[in-house]
């Protein structure tokens, strides 16, 4: 039996992602600039979009069944993970040192916590 965890943090968003990390990949084996920066803006949008209706979800179950905050950790760690996969996105060029840069903010962020 695998963790709640790891299946909450890990196979879900890869699960509900497989779609967009598929239509990524395929852009990403053309090799070229803007393939690739399609990709990764691909990904970078799905990822930010995924964050940040999480989080509206959170806040409404808080709001709506009057639980207690005490959540400010995990608050502040999505909202940092969207700001900067946010300020990466806005380039007009991805590359590979900015992809693996992405690439670490999510175990970064789950390192805040």
């Amino acid at each position: 039996s695998v963790p709640p965890f790891y299946v909450s943090f890990v196979l879900a968003p890869l699960a509900s992602n497989a779609s967009e990390l598929l239509a990524s990949f395929g852009y990403a084996l053309k090799k070229t600039s803007k393939s690739i920066t399609i990709s990764l803006t691909a990904l970078e949008g799905a990822g930010s979009m995924n964050n940040t209706f999480t989080l509206g979800v959170f806040m409404m179950l808080i709001y709506t069944q009057g639980l207690a905050w005490q959540f400010t950790a995990e608050t502040l760690a999505i909202l940092a993970a969207e700001l900067c996969v946010g300020l990466i996105a806005m380039r007009r060029v991805q590359t590979m040192w900015m992809a693996v840069l992405v690439l670490c903010v999510y175990p970064a962020s789950l390192a805040l916590v």
